[in-house]
């Protein structure tokens, strides 16, 4: 494994790579290249492949990659050749919407369980779950297996379910929460919070 040696931001990037590759895929795409690749993302060619040097060589110059070899890579190179199970902690407007998502599954990864402590949502159906109380969380958590959770809760609340997670053996956490989380060495954190970036779109606004 490399991921010692790569950079994060290149790592980043690679999500991207394999959805761009994926939607050629499904229009019938065969063989690709940097700049096909890049003219799609908005990246320079001599990046994606600069990128992709990080883990081997995968395409000949003057042919290019092949679209379905190329996606078979990127997700063992990602760890999405399998599906992760998924905790979601919330289950307001917001948690709920990203139980309905479809989206998940085909890239990877199948919320498994959706835990709230609001009394009144507790064994409503969301999605395809039935909201479970948080006083379950460890022992469902570490029962499957989960190492990956989305909190969807009140900032307030979100460094507390995040120690907990921590101690059951979560290691990868996606915060929907408007707030940043402390986590130790070894756990991986992404933030998602829309009004971030639009407060960063608004700044290149023309005054009016």
């Amino acid at each position: 494994m490399v991921q010692g040696r790569v950079p994060d931001i290149i790592v980043g990037r690679l999500p991207l790579y394999l959805r761009a590759l994926s939607r050629m895929q499904e229009a019938g795409k065969e063989v690709t290249s940097s700049q096909d690749l890049g003219t799609l993302l908005g990246i320079s060619s001599a990046q994606i492949r600069k990128d992709l040097s990080q883990f081997g060589e995968f395409g000949k110059q003057g042919t290019g990659y092949n679209v379905a070899f190329l996606i078979a890579q990127l997700r063992r190179i990602l760890q999405v050749e399998r599906v992760w199970n998924v905790a979601l902690i919330g289950v307001g407007d917001l948690g709920r919407a990203i139980a309905n998502y479809g989206g998940f599954v085909d890239r990877g990864f199948r919320i498994v369980v959706a835990f709230e402590s609001d009394a009144q949502k507790i064994g409503q159906s969301v999605g395809t779950l039935v909201t479970q109380d948080m006083a379950r969380l460890e022992q469902e958590v570490q029962g499957r297996g989960i190492r990956l959770a989305m909190l969807a809760v009140p900032a307030a609340a979100a460094q507390d379910v995040t120690d907990r997670l921590v101690a059951c053996g979560v290691r990868g956490i996606l915060c929907y929460a408007p707030t940043s989380i402390s986590v130790p060495a070894g756990v991986q954190v992404r933030y998602t919070d829309p009004v971030l970036h639009l407060q960063h779109m608004t700044f290149y606004f023309a005054p009016d």
